[in-house]
């Protein structure tokens, strides 16, 4: 949204029509628009994903992933109480863009948001649903569930944990089931780990957040039918099959993931298929970069309990909807 507020790339209206985007994932085409527009092509995907010790969950009963975060700590304190498992659930809780991710996760999963998406210039993090969502990640480490250490986890950290044997669960990207056919990188192996979309407040898919590489093109361009060209060519099926079956790379074209050579060369892609359609991104405005600053302060001080749930949400408020407001006066 920043590029296309400043006018530094194209408009792809023309070149990339609602007909078209609907042969990609939602969340994909999402990310790219801004102001009714798109403004870029999705090349592939990246979700937030739920993965779960199955052999141990099996073990206590259970045969599938939870659908609420009750679920969640109900299955963590049966699994740990037969089990010899340190950890309930780890996460990106530390104080940068990845708690951000996280962060949004659990507004979305309790129908909360933080931007009205019919109007980005409506700040409404503020809401009950909202503040639910924070208090519901907040009451992770208050009930036990996970270890305050998850208050500055990043990726690898809470990857760490669970290919280590030592969570129940962890939300993380795609990238993370690969590694546990590397027995170098993992103790536990592919056969004893399910993946799912996330958790919500009441039982509907969570939403996992976004992180699609989108292409562009620059709106100084001197030859923008070249750079289009060259963007079919990288998007087309057969490109985005070769970067899923060489790179493990999340198409974002969505007959793809019925492709059987995909499905066997990159098994989390089935595994993974239900989440990858209800991705969100993070906020779309113009003045994303500020505001990304500020929630990875409210939504990490929320974690610790420096703050309430609340204040950190009359905070962001405050803060996001001064940003607006400078830039619109800019």
């Amino acid at each position: 949204a920043e590029l296309a507020a400043n006018g530094w790339v194209s408009d792809l209206s023309d070149r990339f029509p609602e007909s078209t985007q609907r042969e990609y994932l939602p969340g994909s085409v999402e990310a790219i628009i801004y102001d009714g527009k798109p403004y870029a092509m999705p090349w592939y995907t990246d979700t937030g994903l739920l993965y779960y010790r199955k052999d141990l969950l099996k073990k206590s009963g259970y045969d599938g992933s939870p659908k609420t975060w009750d679920d969640l700590k109900q299955m963590t304190r049966k699994v740990r109480s037969e089990s010899d498992t340190k950890y309930g659930f780890v996460f990106q809780g530390a104080r940068y863009e990845g708690g951000v991710c996280d962060g949004c996760e659990y507004i979305w999963g309790h129908g909360g948001n933080v931007l009205d998406p019919a109007d980005p210039t409506r700040v409404i993090v503020d809401s009950p649903q909202a503040v639910a969502g924070l208090a519901t990640e907040r009451s992770m480490i208050t009930d036990g569930i996970s270890p305050k250490g998850v208050s500055v986890y990043k990726e690898d950290e809470s990857a760490g944990a669970f290919l280590n044997g030592d969570a129940v669960f962890v939300r993380n990207w795609p990238y993370v089931y690969a590694l546990t056919s590397d027995p170098q990188e993992s103790k536990i192996k592919p056969e004893q780990v399910g993946v799912s979309e996330l958790p919500s407040s009441d039982g509907n898919p969570g939403n996992g957040t976004v992180g699609d590489q989108p292409l562009y093109i620059s709106a100084t361009s001197k030859y923008p039918d070249a750079a289009w060209k060259f963007i079919e060519f990288l998007t087309a099926p057969e490109q985005q099959k070769l970067r899923a079956v060489e790179g493990s790379y999340l198409p974002t074209r969505t007959a793809l993931y019925d492709d059987a050579e995909i499905q066997e060369t990159v098994p989390v892609v089935a595994l993974a298929r239900e989440a990858l359609q209800h991705t969100r991104p993070r906020p779309v405005s113009p003045y994303y970069s500020d505001m990304s600053l500020e929630m990875q302060e409210q939504f990490n001080a929320s974690l610790i309990g420096d703050i309430s749930p609340e204040e950190a949400a009359r905070n962001l408020k405050e803060q996001l909807e001064n940003f607006i407001q400078q830039g619109q006066e800019s």
